[in-house]
Order: C-alpha cells, then sequence, then structure tokens
C-alpha cells in the first residue's frame, strides 16, 4: 500500500460529510455522504464501493478524494458481515476479508463503507491507537457461526490490547445508519440478540402481529447495549437515517443497487 505524502483539504467538506472525532487530539477522521465524487447514477456521486456495479475508475477517483480529504491512505477492506478485526499498517494489503481494522501506526487510516449499516470508529486515550468496525445486525449480533461474538466484542477488546487501555478510557462514535423507523425485521433478527418475541426491549418495538411478526429494529440501541455491557462509557452518536435521507445518503435497502458512503479514522 502506498503511502505517498498527503494533507488535509483547506477546502470545505462537500455536503453532508462529517469529522465525527474531531475534538480529539492527534486523530483525523471522516464520514462521507453521496455528494462531491465523480459517479454517475445511481452511484451519484461519491460512490466508495468497488463491488457494486460502478464504474472502477469512478470510484477509485472517489476514493482517492476521500483520502486526500481524510489526510492519509486507508486499508479497504472486503467486508463480509462477520466479526474479523484486522491489526493493519502501511503494508497491510487491501481487500482482504475482514469486517474491522485497528491500528497503533501513524498515517495508516482505517475504513468501513456502508450503505444503511453502522458504521463504529473507535479511538483510544491520546489517538494510541484508532479503529473502524462495519457492524450491521449480523455483525454486531454474532449470528450464526460467529456464536454471539459480535463486531464489537471483537474490535473493542482488540482496541484495547494494541494501545493497553479498558474499554471505559476509549472514545466511539456511532454513524448514519438505518434507522428505527425503517428497519423492519422478524423473528430470526430478536433470535439472533437473545430477545425473546414475547419480551420487551427497548432496541425493538412489534410493528404487527400474527403468524409472522414483525418488529422495528435500532442498531443505534442495540450497539449502545453491547458497548455498555463492554464497559465503554464515551460513546458519540450521529442518529441520521440512511433509508429517509435520499439527498444525503446511500441505502441499500432503499433502493437496491447503490453506492457506498464510508467513515475513517486514523493517527495523524
Amino acid at each position: 500500500m502506498s503511502l505517498a505524502p498527503t494533507r488535509l483539504s483547506d477546502q470545505p467538506l462537500p455536503a453532508g460529510w462529517l469529522r465525527p472525532l474531531a475534538q480529539l487530539p492527534g486523530v483525523s477522521s471522516l464520514s462521507s455522504a453521496r455528494a462531491g465524487g465523480h459517479s454517475v447514477a445511481p452511484y451519484a456521486t461519491s460512490n466508495l464501493g468497488l463491488h457494486v456495479g460502478d464504474d472502477p475508475l469512478a470510484v477509485q477517483r472517489n476514493r482517492a478524494e476521500f483520502e486526500r480529504r481524510l489526510g492519509m491512505s486507508c486499508v479497504w477492506l472486503d467486508q463480509v458481515h462477520g466479526n474479523r478485526v484486522l491489526t493493519v499498517d502501511a503494508q497491510t494489503l487491501r481487500a482482504q476479508p475482514a469486517d474491522g481494522a485497528i491500528t497503533a501506526e501513524r498515517g495508516v487510516g482505517c475504513v468501513v463503507m456502508v450503505a444503511d449499516c453502522l458504521p463504529v470508529l473507535m479511538a483510544a486515550p491520546e489517538g494510541r491507537a484508532v479503529g473502524a468496525l462495519h457492524a450491521g445486525w449480523r455483525g454486531l449480533s454474532g449470528a450464526g457461526e460467529m456464536a454471539g461474538q459480535g463486531i464489537l466484542e471483537t474490535g473493542v477488546p482488540a482496541l484495547c490490547e494494541l494501545a493497553g487501555c479498558e474499554p471505559a478510557d476509549i472514545t466511539v462514535w456511532l454513524g448514519p445508519c438505518i434507522g428505527p423507523t425503517a428497519f423492519e425485521v422478524g423473528a430470526p433478527v430478536l433470535e439472533a440478540f437473545g430477545v425473546g418475541q414475547q419480551e420487551p426491549h427497548p432496541a425493538f418495538r412489534l410493528l404487527n402481529g400474527g403468524e409472522a411478526p414483525k418488529w422495528r429494529a435500532d442498531l443505534h440501541a442495540l450497539a449502545h447495549a453491547r458497548l455498555g455491557r463492554l464497559g465503554v462509557r464515551h460513546i458519540h452518536a450521529q442518529g441520521d437515517c440512511t433509508v429517509s435521507d435520499p439527498a444525503r445518503f446511500f441505502s441499500f435497502r432503499r433502493d437496491g443497487v447503490t453506492g457506498r458512503q464510508a467513515a475513517a479514522i486514523g493517527r495523524q
């Protein structure tokens, strides 16, 4: 992975883009939105996913713009809705199958792509180590072969071990994702989180009963609960719903064929 010298742009970010943890010294973070890129419909304009059918040259230009604004090159993962977290550095190959990355090396960006799933950024005290996690409901719950060991249960301890700190010391940011008014789920999702169908739960609201009941699920609330159980205390959230805001965000649930936005963090 080439790590040519880069610098943060002195120009304003495109509409909808954020610097989520700008208050932390020594850390650069970035959350993208639809605007500010080179792709055309249905990927217009700043699609960062190479796997969705977009023109690869346009995606590479978009990624280069994203990395320029972050101020460093990123390790782009092949996300598989699992719980694997890589420790990355300047020599790490891109497109490895994983749903999270952490690093203690300066100038290396940890990045995850989303289009309804929850992006999670993490930083240890003094920015000693940072990480990014991709948390859809499967990765968040630890469904299937992961047997309850979700991406947060993998990523938070890995970051703490790398930085030599405790979960209570780190700062976590939860980004835009499918919101609780748009995320309709069935019983298998409740089962994945260990919630009974008759059990009241703050993250699940019954939408309709009968033989095939449906609930509305709150990914932010589910992540908050799991982070709390892990001992994380410093949590910041950007609660925008990707489905409900087509002007700002890509959404797979809404559009089917669409692009991907990203969230990234690195040590300056």
